[in-house]
């Protein structure tokens, strides 16, 4: 399947689009690429079909040839679903080993419209700071309104924020919350959305690629922090602006929408990203903060009356993945 897809002319930046039964989002995504891919000149687009098994590839190759599309974009279709960091493997993995590799990746989600002037703002951001491994967009809705989408690690300290949900607790651990307020301007944090993300090649021989061992959720994380650990900075450069719509692609985040029950695999995700990278009995402490943190905000729910917004039975399903009950399974 990758014998058909020729990446020896790549120079500059070459955009990889995981699609996963999403096939009319990522033409659309694909449509609001076309000024940009031709204003850098080098830049190649695959789109990486995750073995969607609903036609989603034959619909975007259709797009592809009926737009005239085929001198900057190329389908991959995979023959199983191995996953986010699996998918977008695939595709980095042909761009290193092609014979002019790019200088940039950027993993860019389905569900995204970039702005004009969006890749060049992350493409010349990385171009004057030689330094810095990773960049990421200002995700934003199709109005304007920022979302955050530059982040802290996680840590004992944000699960029990994430889990306790009070005001003056999270004012007093603001240094540790993971979704700080969004800033107007360019700085350096330590992760970004996967939605938007640049990364210098040489990231990836520093560190490898993105670890497959998660299926989805906590990849992007896990990888910035790999790279943190190897030198390389990690920078948010509001100047490139992409709308994301959130949710749409997973199903699992919309904001439109009642929550959903969170699959699985981001409670394995969430339990493998801290064991791996700070131990067994960390990895419990988190658990077991959270656990404290949320027993506590759901008692004060019902006391104060606030209304439920929590995925349908997140308590159990968490206790269920927990470290206490897959012990050092990651």
């Amino acid at each position: 399947m990758s014998n058909a897809i020729q990446l020896d002319n790549l120079s500059r930046l070459l955009v990889v689009i995981l699609n996963y039964r999403t096939p009319q989002l990522t033409i659309a995504c694909l449509r609001s690429l076309v000024d940009e891919v031709r204003s850098l000149p080098g830049t190649r687009v695959v789109v990486v079909d995750n073995a969607s098994g609903d036609g989603s590839a034959a619909q975007i190759q259709g797009a592809i040839v009926t737009e005239s599309w085929g001198d900057w974009v190329s389908l991959l279709p995979l023959e199983h679903n191995g996953g986010y960091a699996f998918g977008n493997n695939a595709a980095i993995r042909l761009g290193l080993e092609s014979t002019n590799p790019p200088s940039y990746f950027l993993i860019l989600n389905p569900d995204t419209l970039v702005r004009a002037g969006a890749l060049k703002a992350l493409v010349n951001f990385m171009d004057e700071h030689p330094d810095v491994g990773i960049a990421g967009s200002r995700l934003e809705d199709p109005d304007g309104t920022p979302q955050r989408s530059a982040f802290r690690f996680h840590t004992i300290f944000s699960e029990l924020d994430s889990g306790l949900r009070l005001g003056v607790i999270t004012k007093l651990l603001s240094r540790w919350v993971v979704a700080p307020p969004v800033r107007e301007d360019t700085y350096q944090t330590d992760w970004v959305s996967g939605a938007s993300m640049i990364v210098r090649r040489e990231v990836f021989a520093s560190v490898g690629l993105l670890d497959e061992k998660y299926f989805l959720y906590f990849e992007e994380v896990d990888f910035c922090l790999q790279a943190n650990k190897a030198g390389w900075s990690c920078w948010y450069v509001p100047a490139s602006r992409v709308v994301h719509l959130v949710g749409q692609s997973t199903g699992v985040n919309n904001p439109n929408q009642r929550p959903k029950r969170l699959p699985k695999y981001w409670f394995d995700s969430r339990r493998r990203y801290f064991i791996k990278n700070h131990g067994w009995l960390y990895a419990a402490l988190a658990d077991a903060t959270w656990v404290f943190g949320f027993f506590v905000w759901r008692w004060r729910r019902v006391i104060q009356r606030k209304p439920d917004t929590d995925p349908p039975k997140l308590m159990s399903d968490f206790l269920l993945n927990s470290i206490f009950m897959k012990g050092s399974q990651a």
